[in-house]
């Protein structure tokens, strides 16, 4: 009996020691995000303590969720076409991209066109932003948005997307996107 007690205790502690150790190095490259690029090192170390068979599927799908096509559409109703002004993306089909958001024109729009950098800046509190590009031609109402890196959930970001006019202050941007660490 005393056996069977100390091997139950000997499984429970090795299995807390593999979530211990499952959750350190998904958080080991600062972001705090366990579906962070660095959380694909320890997807084989999930298996191994008994209480993480069911979090394994999701860590899975979290992993296979970090790239694939891009489709937003955002609301420009409030935007001034000045230094700062901004549009609210009303849907995504991205996880980390929320309804919300709000992206953020760092130069002036000109008479013809847009050629700005621009930041998407997260609802609520937090240190989420991504970094990126945008130019559309206001004659052909047709664009391109381009994204490098950011921050917090938007750290390795990458994105590349069409911009088109849907009307009323509406646009949409079709593309790709990744959450890939550059090598």
């Amino acid at each position: 009996m005393r056996f069977a007690i100390v091997l139950t205790m000997k499984r429970e502690v090795i299995g807390c020691l593999c979530a211990v150790a499952l959750v350190a190095t998904a958080c080991a490259d600062g972001t705090g995000v366990p579906t962070s690029p660095s959380a694909s090192r320890v997807a084989d170390v999930a298996p191994i303590a008994p209480a993480n068979v069911g979090a394994d599927r999701g860590l899975t799908a979290s992993l296979a969720a970090r790239s694939g096509d891009l489709q937003v559409t955002k609301n420009c109703s409030e935007s001034t076409g000045q230094p700062g002004s901004f549009c609210t993306i009303t849907t995504s089909n991205v996880m980390a991209i929320e309804a919300g958001t709000r992206v953020i024109y760092l130069q002036a729009a000109g008479a013809t066109a847009l050629d700005s950098d621009v930041v998407l800046d997260l609802p609520g509190p937090g240190n989420n932003t991504a970094f990126g590009h945008c130019r559309l031609d206001f004659v052909t109402r047709v664009g391109l948005c381009t994204f490098s890196g950011g921050t917090g959930k938007f750290t390795h970001f990458q994105a590349r997307a069409a911009v088109s006019d849907l009307g009323a202050h509406n646009w949409a941007w079709d593309g790709t996107y990744s959450f890939s660490p550059k090598h």
